[in-house]
């Protein structure tokens, strides 16, 4: 059973195939998300998995114990939407690899003394409605349902509406407690985002932490104008206040050990090419294991960009989209973890993840799979077989582990 997570990610290898910027884009409830919801079900169908899809459209596929009821359970699970033009690892490859865990487990005899349960989570990356791990966001109470509700995508469709087109009521978003308490720990095995593993030449990591980071949106409004017929020293041009932006984040992130800082998203507005734009819409990233320098470079960006939106005559807007804190795994699952894979390193990472989200309400840790190229969020990403099988393995040793106490 080593390569059945291999064989069930070539099975969905042709949904959301993006021609234009190669990869996958398969943002939340699109119709490439919602085939690959209809594919992890059938998938947990076929193995008897009893499928439970909650108010928050959080897909939770369960393996009961014995005599026991839904308490006390052990989760495992990723995501299944992208970014633009991702990877087929980035998500898939945690829900691929549980199902397949389910299979070495059962061919070992496991009898397991506690549920086991798969969960698929939606609206991970924040590619749609620009939050990232907005389903476990919901679930564990850490943002407003109403305002998730009025969330809307670039086509002005709000998170409400494309819920309600996916199936799911809208009014029934929001906090779980419930069901939070029924979990004893989560185990979210995902591709590495990085290098450490190929450095390491190992095939499966232990997450120690993920670093803090937050999205915050600038809106830039100056007058749109002719590109002709307009001086340039009348011009009150939003793109030079963007340019800044970039440039500020830039340099500030640099001077900052190992802070990271991205601008990867600018919609122009009107958007011709004879045209001075009317207003700039850009995203920024930024990371740092210490919140405070997190805080620290995007106030120093702000400052800088308001002296040239004032310079150039522009108002600009800057608002907090989301913002993780450094999490730490826990401590004593890691060294469970840890008894059951001795060789494994501890990696940190650069990456947000819903166990990350989730590490506040429940014990939650990680397994990375070798990713050669180092690459994610790009169709350069990429894991070798033969580690896949490694993860599916490693996956299974962990929750055998914590299924037979």
């Amino acid at each position: 059973m080593s390569g059945g997570a291999v064989e069930l990610l070539e099975q969905i290898a042709h949904i959301g195939v993006d021609t234009e910027r190669g990869g996958y884009t398969r943002p939340v409830f699109s119709a490439p998300e919602l085939a690959l919801r209809a594919w992890f079900i059938e998938q947990a169908d076929r193995r008897g998995l009893d499928i439970d899809v909650d108010g928050n459209g959080i897909i939770w596929a369960w393996w009961d114990a014995p005599d026991t009821r839904r308490v006390d359970a052990i989760a495992t699970g990723s995501h299944l939407d992208s970014v633009p033009g991702g990877g087929n690892f980035d998500g898939p490859l945690g829900i691929a690899s549980a199902l397949a865990a389910v299979d070495v487990l059962r061919e070992r005899g496991v009898r397991p003394a506690r549920p086991l349960v798969i969960a698929a989570f939606p609206e991970e990356e924040g590619s749609r409605f620009g939050i990232a791990c907005l389903g476990t966001r919901l679930l564990a109470g850490l943002i407003d349902p109403q305002r998730v509700r009025e969330l809307r995508d670039d086509g002005g469709v709000s998170f409400a509406e494309a819920a309600r087109d996916a199936g799911l009521d809208p009014a029934l978003i929001g906090p779980d407690p419930v069901r939070l308490a029924a979990l004893a720990a989560f185990v979210e095995l995902h591709v590495e985002q990085g290098r450490g593993l190929e450095d390491l030449g190992q095939p499966v990591a232990l997450a120690g932490a993920i670093i803090a980071h937050g999205r915050w949106h600038v809106r830039i409004e100056g007058r749109g104008d002719h590109a002709g017929a307009t001086r340039m020293a009348d011009r009150q041009d939003p793109v030079v206040v963007a340019a800044e932006t970039v440039r500020a984040l830039r340099a500030h992130a640099l001077v900052v050990d190992d802070a990271r800082g991205t601008v990867g998203r600018i919609k122009v507005t009107p958007g011709g090419t004879n045209v001075i734009a009317a207003s700039v819409d850009l995203w920024m990233d930024v990371r740092h294991r210490d919140e405070a320098a997190v805080r620290r470079i995007v106030d120093e960006v702000t400052a800088a960009t308001e002296r040239t939106a004032t310079a150039e005559g522009c108002t600009i807007v800057v608002a907090e989209q989301s913002f993780s804190p450094t999490v730490a795994f826990d401590a004593a699952l890691r060294e469970r973890m840890l008894a059951v894979l001795p060789d494994a390193p501890v990696l940190d990472t650069g990456a947000g993840h819903d166990a990350g989200v989730l590490a506040g309400a429940i014990p939650t840790g990680m397994l990375f799979v070798r990713n050669p190229t180092g690459a994610s969020h790009t169709p350069a990403e990429a894991a070798r077989p033969e580690d896949v099988a490694a993860g599916v393995t490693a996956l299974a040793d962990v929750l055998e582990s914590l299924l037979t106490r």
